[in-house]
C-alpha cells in the first residue's frame, strides 16, 4: 500500500499550524489538488471537533470525490482523517503538532497511506499523488505565512521523509 510520511519543522507555533490545518473549508484555496470541500457535518465535543467532508481533487481532465471522517483534537494537538467513500478502497492520514523553541515554532508530523479501489486508477493518479504528497508540507507553510506573518529569513526549515 502506498503511503508517504515526512516530519517538518516551521516558525509558527503548534496552535496555529493545527489551526490552519483544521480549517479544511479553506484547503481548495492552498492545497494542491484540491478544487472544492464540503463540509457535510460537524459534531463538537470538549476539544475535539469531528467533521464529514466531502473533499473533490482533480488534475486536468481527471475529478474524483471522496468522503472522509475527520477528528480534530485541540487538546492533542492532532487530526486524524479516515476514509469514508470514493475512488479509494484505503485512505489515512494523520497530523501531529509538537512545540519547540518555547512556542516560537513546531514540528509538523505527516503520514498517509492510501489504496485506490481500481488499479488502473491508481496506475493513472498514483504517481500525481504522490508528487502532491510532497508538496502539501510546502503548501501548509506558505498559507501559515500568509496567514499569521513569514517567517525569519533564518527559517527552521527542516524535512525529513521516511
Amino acid at each position: 500500500m502506498p503511503s508517504f510520511q515526512t516530519i517538518h519543522k516551521v516558525r509558527h507555533s503548534a496552535a496555529e499550524m493545527f489551526e490552519l490545518v483544521s480549517n479544511v473549508e479553506a484547503y481548495p484555496q492552498f492545497v494542491p489538488l484540491c478544487l472544492a470541500l464540503r463540509v457535510k457535518r460537524r459534531k463538537e465535543a470538549n476539544e475535539v471537533v469531528m467533521l464529514i467532508a466531502d473533499m473533490q481533487v482533480g488534475y486536468k481532465a481527471i475529478r474524483e470525490t471522496f468522503t472522509s471522517r475527520v477528528t480534530c483534537d485541540r487538546a492533542q494537538l492532532e487530526i486524524l482523517v479516515e476514509y469514508i467513500d470514493g475512488p479509494f478502497k484505503h485512505l489515512q492520514n494523520r497530523w501531529s503538532f509538537r512545540d519547540l523553541d518555547e512556542g516560537r515554532a513546531c514540528q509538523i508530523g505527516f503520514h498517509i497511506d492510501y489504496e485506490f479501489r481500481s488499479r488502473a486508477l491508481g496506475l493513472l493518479m498514483g504517481g500525481m499523488f504522490d508528487a502532491a504528497f510532497r508538496k502539501f508540507a510546502d503548501a501548509f507553510e506558505r498559507r501559515a505565512d500568509v496567514v499569521y506573518g513569514a517567517a525569519p529569513a533564518a527559517s527552521l526549515n527542516h524535512r525529513s521523509e521516511i
